[in-house]
């Protein structure tokens, strides 16, 4: 019975903890983009290597019916010196056109085609930008993905983060506006649940970095081997921050966030997308077994429990009064996010919130499930520290 009592008041204890650190960072986040994110161009302070060269590196696979318009962002950047390397895999890739009728429509921009890869490990990504990698001219590397949009001035903005101690710049990702639910899930998502992990860890000093759109110095990553040192993972984002951060170097957030625009999109990719997510964290993190307790609908039965232990107050009143409280603020975050006016309205959000909180415990659970993973056009075995094997069909 004693041993009864004291797992009891242990549990109680780990509420009230989970309360303290869940609330300080909806804070932190809410605090930090309302201050920093979406500044006025006049507003941001200019550093020493705004005009140095960058090479931008655009790793390619497929079609889909924003490509065109996204990449064709990169191409009208106001910036004075940089160079588009766009790297596509296959010859018969449909993007190989999309790229040339870019190269034709804009010859006095500074942009190569890259086609074919160069095998160098089991991340499809790497092998895909070693060719633009090898022949980058700038000192600045700037890796992005292809369902990026960017604005005329999204350049400058993370050159300007790249001051003298600083190795890596890097955008917080989110969405841009598209029509349907599936677009309104996967913007509530980016806008509520990741930035306030994302934030929150970047703050607080724990590097937390995705690969979609980050500013990196090419000299330092070199040190590290090259892109070549990556291409064991399929996280390659995680471990060339962490070559970067292990030689002494910060990091910084863009001002401007990273646009995900992709034309693309259902309930069943951002399910997919999100359990993909989750098995590398698994791998790589072990204390990521802990995050379901980070979710809205389970941290509120725990920490309700414990203020039910401890106070008697009503645990399903508090429940539901703790919940809410949370859906205010996930509302508050994500208009800060935004930056202006969001494109769908406050009963679109309370649906597409309350779906993807209800979804967040069966997405870890498919993720614990099945060790392998699909990306691309491969299938994965992790292992145990983020490293990976292909699974080959015989």
């Amino acid at each position: 019975m004693a041993l009864l009592d004291l797992a009891m008041q242990g549990l109680a204890v780990f509420g009230f903890i989970l309360f303290f650190v869940l609330w300080l960072m909806h804070c932190m986040s809410i605090i930090y983009v309302r201050l920093h994110l979406h500044k006025k161009r006049s507003e941001v302070k200019q550093s020493f290597v705004q005009l140095a060269g960058v090479s931008l590196l655009k790793p390619l696979k497929g079609v889909d019916p924003n490509l065109i318009s996204n990449l064709e962002t990169f191409f009208t950047l106001d910036y004075p010196k940089y160079e588009i390397l766009l790297c596509v895999q296959d010859q018969d890739d449909p993007a190989v056109d999309v790229c040339k009728k870019l190269l034709g429509k804009y010859p006095n921009v500074d942009a190569r085609l890259f086609i074919g890869g160069k095998k160098v490990g089991i991340n499809p990504k790497i092998n895909n930008l070693m060719p633009g990698y090898e022949g980058a001219k700038y000192g600045l590397v700037w890796i992005c993905d292809s369902g990026i949009r960017v604005k005329p001035d999204t350049l400058t903005d993370l050159t300007n983060q790249m001051t003298e101690k600083v190795g890596l710049v890097h955008g917080l990702p989110y969405v841009a506006d598209r029509q349907g639910f599936a677009a309104t899930l996967e913007q509530v998502y980016f806008g509520t649940s990741h930035p306030r992990s994302y934030i929150s860890a970047n703050v607080t000093g724990i590097k937390c970095v995705t690969g979609m759109s980050c500013l990196m110095r090419k000299d330092v990553l070199d040190q590290a081997g090259g892109l070549v040192a990556f291409a064991q993972y399929i996280a390659e984002d995680y471990f060339m921050a962490k070559a970067i951060a292990d030689r002494g170097w910060k990091f910084s957030m863009a001002t401007q966030v990273a646009l995900q625009n992709s034309g693309s999109y259902s309930i069943g990719q951002f399910q997919s997308r999100m359990i993909r997510w989750t098995k590398l964290r698994i791998n790589m993190l072990p204390a990521t077994v802990l995050e379901p307790v980070s979710e809205c609908f389970l941290a509120s039965l725990i920490i309700g429990w414990a203020a039910h232990h401890v106070f008697r107050w009503d645990m399903m009143v508090f429940f539901m009064c703790h919940c809410l409280a949370w859906f205010i603020s996930d509302y508050i975050q994500l208009t800060g996010v935004q930056g202006g006016p969001l494109c769908f309205s406050k009963l679109d959000f309370a649906v597409a919130w309350f779906i993807r909180e209800s979804m967040a415990v069966q997405i870890f659970l498919s993720a614990l499930w099945d060790p392998t993973i699909s990306w691309r056009t491969g299938r994965y075995r992790l292992r145990c520290g983020g490293t990976a094997e292909e699974i080959l069909d015989v």
